[in-house]
């Protein structure tokens, strides 16, 4: 037999070997019968997980197993907002989006270029800035456990959890290069996620820094009392937004914009919905903030003021997310988070990928993790904003 034909027999016989064990490991775990053409889609997960349970080295946590089949599962239609949530994430998340949750009382940023994850921002009152934890601490460790690579959904499952109980965090500190840890315990927060007041004497500034439960209600309260101030302009601020509830941007467009389209959406069949706002609106000059982070819900508001012509636009590219999600319940508590809509500007733009282009680009000059980080004086894109609101008041 001459070289190249004694090395055609070799690769044969390897193959027939892992045949001959891909058939004997069938039979030995019981899970097929027939033929190949018997194996169907359903029998796939049954027989790996068989296949675990009879020669992995130790033992397995089927619910864990489980737990992971369903994630890849979810995981495969290649969507990242399309996601399987275990029941307490659900439960996290639920808590969060009504406003209210147990926790330690931070803002977290996930930064999707570098994978940190820092603070942001501490609540009032907040379990831990009382124990010494700083907006632009960046969370390294939970409970022990390094956090790099893990999303954020379950960074925030690790440190929220019932009240009176504990959660330690380690954190560096670039000020003095230096890394922490601190053990804080969990309590009743109470989300606030408007922030209002008076800039230069009359101009009135609102954070908003999501869309949940309670913010349109929030946000009226502090509209309200910048009113009582005497103000003559707005600057909404959606800067490193990233979204949140449909129906409550639409409430907040529809305090902004005049009569007309806010949003519509498009499902996998063609159907439109339109959302639009009523003809009574609050009627100063209004300019928003925007960066890429204000997403979706963010753009939404955004999308609505530009395209109506109700007010500018200031500072960079938004992030590009016009994509609607439902939140579909499991009996066992768990649920799937899908993809159920696209939705497009007034103007019939779908700004997902795309994101939104301010009427006035200016770019940060400084390199903090947040916009909440920054003092108002330092801060070029609030400058640019107040200098645009200034010129439409006077």
């Amino acid at each position: 037999m001459n070289k190249k034909s004694f090395c055609g027999g070799v690769v044969t016989g390897v193959v027939s070997a892992a045949v001959a064990f891909s058939v004997l490991s069938f039979a030995s775990v019981g899970i097929m019968a027939g033929g190949r053409n018997s194996f169907s889609k359903e029998d796939k997960l049954g027989y790996i997980s068989a296949l675990l349970n009879t020669y992995y080295v130790d033992d397995i946590d089927s619910d864990k197993l489980l737990e992971g089949a369903c994630e890849g599962l979810v995981a495969g239609v290649g969507d990242p907002y399309t996601t399987y949530m275990s029941k307490e994430t659900v439960e996290n998340f639920m808590s969060a989006t009504n406003g209210e949750f147990y926790g330690i009382g931070v803002g977290l940023l996930f930064n999707s270029e570098d994978g940190s994850t820092v603070v942001s921002y501490l609540m009032d009152n907040s379990p831990a800035g009382a124990a010494g934890v700083m907006p632009g601490d960046k969370l390294i460790k939970v409970n022990g456990k390094s956090i790099s690579g893990m999303d954020s959904d379950s960074i925030v499952s690790m440190v929220r959890g019932p009240k009176g109980t504990t959660v330690e965090l380690g954190i560096y500190r670039s000020s003095d290069n230096k890394e922490y840890t601190f053990k804080i315990t969990r309590d009743i927060i109470d989300i606030q996620s408007v922030k209002g007041e008076v800039l230069d004497g009359d101009i009135g500034y609102i954070y908003l820094s999501g869309f949940k439960n309670n913010t349109y209600d929030q946000f009226m309260s502090n509209y309200s009392k910048l009113k009582e101030q005497g103000i003559k302009g707005l600057i909404i601020d959606v800067r490193d937004n990233p979204g949140g509830l449909l129906n409550i941007v639409e409430k907040i467009a529809d305090e902004l914009v005049p009569e007309g389209s806010v949003v519509y959406t498009v499902d996998k069949h063609g159907n439109r919905k339109d959302f639009n706002a009523d003809s009574n609106y609050i009627d100063i000059p209004l300019v928003m903030l925007v960066n890429g982070n204000s997403a979706s819900a963010s753009e939404i508001l955004a999308g609505a003021v530009q395209d109506r012509g109700r007010g500018k636009l200031v500072g960079t590219q938004t992030f590009g997310k016009g994509l609607v999600q439902n939140l579909y319940s499991i009996p066992d508590g768990s649920a799937v988070k899908i993809t159920i809509e696209k939705y497009y500007t007034p103007k019939g733009v779908c700004i997902q990928g795309v994101g939104i282009t301010p009427d006035y680009v200016v770019e940060r000059n400084d390199n903090l993790a947040s916009v909440l980080l920054l003092e108002h004086k330092d801060d070029v894109q609030l400058s640019k904003a107040l200098e645009v609101i200034k010129g439409e008041v006077n």
